[in-house]
């Protein structure tokens, strides 16, 4: 299905052909149907930014807690105690709370020289060649390392903590994640081995950081985490973070090599870099859309969404609505003028990794034009993943 003014109007978020450029059917939704309802599927969505700001941060009204993800909202299945982004305040606060020690400026400036340094070793062996992959060469590899490095994990268990996060996230082409033999959510058994080492071998890392804490649960219990509890924590950072990150580096790729006035530029200006991440995210974020279980009957357009409903806010459409970011909001702009934008969310549930993110993508781009300023991607040889929590490639090859 195109997406073509004489179209029906249809967003459907397994449709791999709709979903392989959204964009012109974002826009229709905007202009046409802001409140859209999906008969086939029992689903709304929203589309301008003004509402899908709104229903992000209204946490009350528009619950995570039975999953963000579409179909596993409407599959009805228990959250295990843990996934951090399927969970509601007050216990979000509290995990979110525990989790953001991993996060302070001091730490993440700490991670900065050996983020770099894994990175030049990814990089350094590329030179004098004449091809570079943004995603199995650098993006598939590093955000699982920089996990690594916050929760002490030896480097030798990435590969397997990675097709662990695979065997949930990924799907068939076009298919849900409840489709998944294993299910759609991890119980991050993959991490039950490192767990006893490090209780017997503490060190300084998040790991046995979250070991030792104590804090007050929203029963009023002082307590340290359980073993499931910190299981879930540790895969919830490492899929989340990866996955994105690994999203984020490949668009990078993609973009500024479609753009090469603006990579020259950024070649030349590095302190341009700042805003061209925030432009990438913006114009191609890694999650496409959020879903939220409304709590009570809401209006929207002079339209109800019932209570008990499942609505879908489109981030991808409302990054790309004219109202907020101008009429040039179809235009990808590293000198765009700064806006807010949704990429990493808003609210109780804005990244808590946003820092640490722009800073991989950072060092990824910079350490990349220093030894490649110019490259081609070869779309005919991309391959785009197969996902409906993230879009984005698993293969992004460069001639440079």
């Amino acid at each position: 299905m195109t997406a073509s003014t004489t179209d029906e109007l249809y967003y459907d978020p397994w449709n791999t052909g709709l979903n392989a450029d959204p964009y012109p059917m974002f826009a229709r939704l905007r202009d046409e149907s802001p409140l859209y309802y999906n008969e086939i599927h029992d689903f709304y969505a929203l589309s301008r930014f003004e509402d899908v700001n709104h229903t992000l941060i209204d946490h009350r009204g528009f619950s995570s807690a039975r999953g963000v993800v579409l179909e596993i909202l409407k599959s009805g299945i228990e959250i295990p105690p843990g996934v951090l982004i399927f969970e509601d305040p007050p216990i979000h606060d509290i995990h979110r709370k525990l989790l953001s020690r991993a996060f302070t400026p001091r730490k993440i400036h700490a991670l900065e020289s050996r983020i770099r340094e894994f990175t030049v070793r990814c990089l350094d062996p590329l030179v004098g060649g004449d091809s570079l992959d943004f995603v199995k060469d650098l993006g598939a590899v590093m955000p699982l390392r920089v996990v690594g490095m916050l929760f002490g994990i030896p480097e030798d268990y990435q590969r397997r903590v990675q097709q662990d996060g695979e065997r949930f996230v990924r799907t068939e082409r076009g298919g849900q994640m409840t489709d998944n033999p294993d299910g759609p959510i991890t119980d991050g058994q993959v991490f039950a081995d490192f767990l006893d080492w490090r209780i017997a071998h503490p060190a300084d890392d998040l790991t046995t950081e979250l070991l030792t804490v104590e804090f007050e649960d929203e029963t009023g219990e002082r307590r340290r985490l359980r073993r499931d509890e910190l299981l879930m924590f540790m895969n919830v950072v490492a899929v989340a973070g990866a996955e994105t990150t690994t999203r984020l580096i490949g668009w990078s790729g993609k973009l500024l090599s479609e753009h090469p006035d603006q990579r020259r530029r950024l070649v030349a200006d590095r302190t341009l870099l700042p805003g061209a991440i925030e432009e990438i995210l913006r114009f191609e974020p890694p999650a496409l859309q959020a879903a939220r279980y409304v709590t009570r009957d809401v209006e929207f357009h002079g339209q109800t969404v019932p209570e008990g409903s499942a609505i879908l806010t489109l981030i991808g459409a409302a990054n790309r609505d004219e109202r907020h970011f101008g009429p040039d909001a179809a235009v990808f702009d590293i000198t765009r003028e700064p806006r807010q934008n949704l990429a990493f969310g808003v609210g109780a549930h804005f990244c808590l990794g946003n820092a640490l993110a722009r800073l991989e993508a950072r060092i990824a781009l910079e350490e990349i034009m220093n030894r490649f300023p110019d490259w081609e991607v070869d779309l005919d040889r991309a391959i785009f993943s197969s996902s409906s929590a993230v879009r984005g490639w698993d293969s992004m090859p460069s001639r440079v």
